[in-house]
């Protein structure tokens, strides 16, 4: 699966369960707890998602800020931990 495809589909999910199908305002880049998309909560309830969806375990030190402060970045992190499964 590419990047993109990685985006998309976290970029639905983000849009369907945290902005009530409104992706208006949500880009690639956009920082998703500064401007109160998401909050720990939330993180908890992608981090499901993203296990069950790319059936990965996601590791306690993995769950940083970094790792899902935007789309992109979590595009970033998924092709990262996904390559690095699979090889």
């Amino acid at each position: 699966m590419s990047g993109q495809n990685y985006s998309e589909t976290v970029k639905n999910f983000i849009t369907e369960n945290f902005l009530f199908g409104d992706d208006s305002q949500l880009k690639y880049d956009t920082p998703l707890f500064e401007k109160g998309i998401i909050d720990s909560t939330g993180v908890l309830e992608l981090v499901s998602f993203i296990e069950e969806n790319y059936k990965i375990i996601i590791q306690d030190d993995e769950l940083v800020q970094d790792n899902f402060s935007s789309i992109s970045a979590i595009e970033k992190f998924l092709h990262n931990k996904l390559n690095h499964q699979n090889s």
